[in-house]
């Protein structure tokens, strides 16, 4: 798939702006995913597996509840977790990114994660975003590249390198993750709160079971005869007529050779990494390089279970080693 100009995508995204619904946004909270509703319904199929906790350790130093961006009252808020022992070189940083169809979930799913891999020497930051009970596609978007930039002013202070920032997500995370990778500096998907000045790129992405095109035959996104499906909510459009549009919010439209290295870490759900397959052969044309690591058995809540959450944080840290090796 080509890469989609500047120009063509402002004007798919503004093309039916008309017609967009707003009824998803009801201010309300969606609380219908948490890691408990995942574990309990996980466990139906895999009576064995276990929820893992947030790995409490002096040698993690943790800082909550910061503030990264406001729009008018609304305080955007983000955690994090960072080794506290000192390093001859600054950290890899890792921006930790939930999931929850881009309109339940929250920031804390992923604690357990980013305490294991601070405690394994990264500085691991996990912001919430609006989702789509609040504000429709980009707005999450533009959140994201506003805590990137915050990043990057902070670094000092938890001793980053910032020419090594990854962006990792699950599910509507790992989207949004990708999203962040193709289009780092993008000035159409950068917008305009808080610190506006810095860059956004990120050097690596990991992406959990999170699809990389909305259009692509693999993906279950669109179908709303029964209800409305979560990617039809975040983007106030249905698919059927507006599918340039459904395109001009995939990752996959937008790879290029400046898309950074990939870890794709899936599921046995194969509609979750959606386009995965054409992503890598962009890639590969590009001389990019991309990893895949499936667990075959898993179910897509995975990432916050063992068995997998051991062997996913040792993907992680070995990715991220080798991409971003000095």
């Amino acid at each position: 798939m080509k890469f989609l100009s500047v120009f063509i995508i402002t004007c798919l995204l503004n093309l039916s702006a008309g017609a967009q619904n707003l009824t998803g946004i009801t201010g309300i909270p969606d609380t219908s995913y948490t890691n408990y509703s995942a574990f309990r319904s996980s466990r139906k199929t895999r009576p064995d597996i276990r929820l893992v906790s947030e790995l409490q350790n002096s040698s993690v130093g943790k800082k909550m509840s910061l503030v990264y961006t406001r729009y008018g009252d609304r305080r955007m808020l983000m955690d994090v977790f960072y080794p506290t022992q000192k390093s001859r070189n600054n950290h890899i940083a890792i921006l930790i990114i939930h999931g929850g169809g881009w309109r339940s979930g929250n920031r804390s799913q992923h604690y357990a994660l980013a305490s294991y891999l601070a405690n394994l020497g990264y500085a691991c930051f996990t912001p919430e975003y609006r989702l789509s009970t609040e504000a429709l596609f980009p707005a999450a978007v533009y959140d994201l590249k506003a805590a990137i930039r915050w990043i990057r002013k902070e670094a000092a202070n938890y001793a980053i390198d910032t020419s090594r920032i990854a962006a990792l997500g699950f599910s509507a995370g790992g989207e949004l993750a990708a999203f962040l990778g193709v289009t780092g500096n993008l000035p159409l998907f950068e917008g305009t709160s808080g610190i506006v000045k810095g860059k956004t790129n990120v050097g690596a992405v990991i992406d959990m079971d999170g699809i990389l095109s909305f259009v692509h035959p693999e993906s279950g996104e669109g179908d709303d005869r029964k209800n409305t499906s979560a990617a039809t909510y975040w983007l106030g459009y249905p698919k059927k007529g507006n599918e340039h549009l459904w395109e001009a919010a995939s990752s996959l439209s937008y790879v290029s050779p400046f898309t950074p290295p990939t870890l794709f870490i899936n599921s046995s759900v194969s509609r979750m990494h959606a386009g995965r397959d054409d992503y890598r052969a962009l890639l590969t044309a590009y001389g990019i390089y991309s990893e895949v690591k499936t667990f075959p058995d898993a179910p897509h809540s995975f990432p916050q279970f063992e068995p997998w959450f051991s062997p996913g944080v040792q993907y992680i840290d070995q990715f991220l080693q080798k991409v971003f090796a000095k």
